[in-house]
């Protein structure tokens, strides 16, 4: 006989500061199904982890367990409601928990689906405006599970963009570190294809969680682009940053410094080490000037990476003076960090974290190759970034802030 698998979640706590738990067993005859027929069982397993996800939901929002009585409670429950929802392993239909006075709406539905709409709609897009191959319809039909109409996709897109623009405009507070960096996505404009810059900015906040603070997508990554981003940022009440942290763009540095000029920043190593190789004139050389880049960025504090680097500049002085040159300007924008705890210095000195991020948004919009529209292309980019946040601050501690407490108080 196989065994029962049970979920245990532990709801907020009460005013005795004991939580208090909701098992929830997962029926035997369900784990019987999954042992006999393997993935093709996913669908029904699907439907009961979120049916069982959404009632402990309803019971969190009611702050009372089943049939509990209690002076905290608020509400009541009111049974189910179906919903069919399409996804790729076809259609579910999900037993909604409802209550009586209205308000509640679980979230464990919506969650990791918004990604998943965004792109269906993406191809969706793509297939009515007849720009679509064999491999995107058929995609888009495994997808679906049936056919499109513009009209359904129009309706489809519209709430989706509803929350996705609220979730953009949402409010920020203090954020400690702030990191901001660019990539690119192909995108249909006028029947030419273009470039279309993703400008991406990620944050650290007070608990040492990461969160995605903004995206913004337009064709080029013009100053005027940057600085929108930015002082849209601060018009949602970003504040209290210590330190920014991206690369040397030109239209970023300008924006940068007109909008967030008094704070300051670290220029990433990772991009400093990779663009002093352009300036090697050898390539025999490579290696050895990127083993005394790493030694001055590894010094253990800023006088001996000044001390490092002033030997490295004399050390090229005659040999490469292009290269000599080039450090001696741009190296120091890569000591900033030195000014900071040392505890956070690994995680602070390059955009590497949100370097990963973009890889992510690239393996997810591959799928789509070139967008219809940069509407489309927002739509999709915004969904992936608001499920990695949500994952994120609902995750483990990114930087703990208290190594730096003197600095942050």
């Amino acid at each position: 006989m196989v065994g029962q698998v049970i979920l245990t979640v532990l709801t907020p706590q009460r005013n005795n500061n004991m939580a208090y738990q909701n098992d929830f067993t997962l029926p035997e005859e369900i784990v019987e199904q999954i042992a006999a027929n393997g993935m093709d069982y996913l669908p029904e397993l699907i439907r009961t982890m979120i049916n069982t996800a959404m009632q402990i939901e309803r019971q969190r929002y009611l702050k009372a367990g089943l049939y509990e009585r209690n002076e905290e409670r608020q509400g009541h429950a009111n049974g189910y409601k179906d919903k069919t929802v399409r996804t790729r392993v076809g259609e579910i239909t999900f037993a909604v928990p409802q209550v009586r006075e209205g308000g509640f709406y679980p979230e464990a539905l919506e969650k990791g689906l918004r990604s998943e709409r965004a792109l269906t709609l993406t191809l969706a897009e793509m297939y009515i405006q007849g720009v679509s191959t064999r491999k995107v319809a058929a995609i888009l039909e495994r997808m679906c599970g049936s056919s499109v109409t513009s009209s359904t996709v129009s309706q489809a897109a519209r709430e989706l963009d509803e929350k996705l623009e609220q979730w953009r405009n949402s409010p920020l507070g203090e954020i400690v570190y702030l990191y901001l960096d660019a990539r690119y996505e192909k995108v249909r404009q006028d029947g030419q294809i273009r470039d279309a810059a993703v400008l991406v900015a990620v944050g650290v906040d007070l608990s040492g969680h990461r969160k995605v603070l903004g995206v913004s997508i337009s064709l080029g990554e013009q100053e005027v682009h940057w600085r929108t981003l930015l002082e849209s940022l601060l018009n949602r009440g970003l504040r209290g940053v210590k330190l920014v942290i991206s690369d040397d763009h030109s239209g970023l540095k300008a924006a940068r410094q007109a909008v967030l000029g008094g704070i300051p920043w670290q220029r990433c190593q990772f991009h400093l080490q990779q663009n002093a190789q352009a300036y090697v004139p050898r390539k025999d050389m490579q290696s050895e000037v990127a083993g005394d880049i790493r030694d001055i960025f590894n010094a253990p504090n800023r006088s001996k990476a000044e001390e490092y680097l002033k030997t490295a500049v004399g050390k090229y002085q005659k040999t490469a003076s292009k290269l000599a040159n080039w450090m001696e300007n741009n190296i120091p924008e890569g000591l900033t960090v030195f000014s900071f705890p040392a505890a956070h210095r690994r995680l602070i000195r390059t955009t590497n974290g949100l370097e990963r991020l973009n890889r992510e948004i690239k393996r997810r919009t591959r799928v789509v190759s070139i967008f219809p529209n940069e509407a489309a292309c927002l739509r999709l980019v915004s969904a992936i970034l608001m499920e990695t946040s949500d994952e994120w601050e609902g995750g483990k501690i990114y930087l703990n802030l208290e190594a730096g407490s003197s600095l942050f108080n």
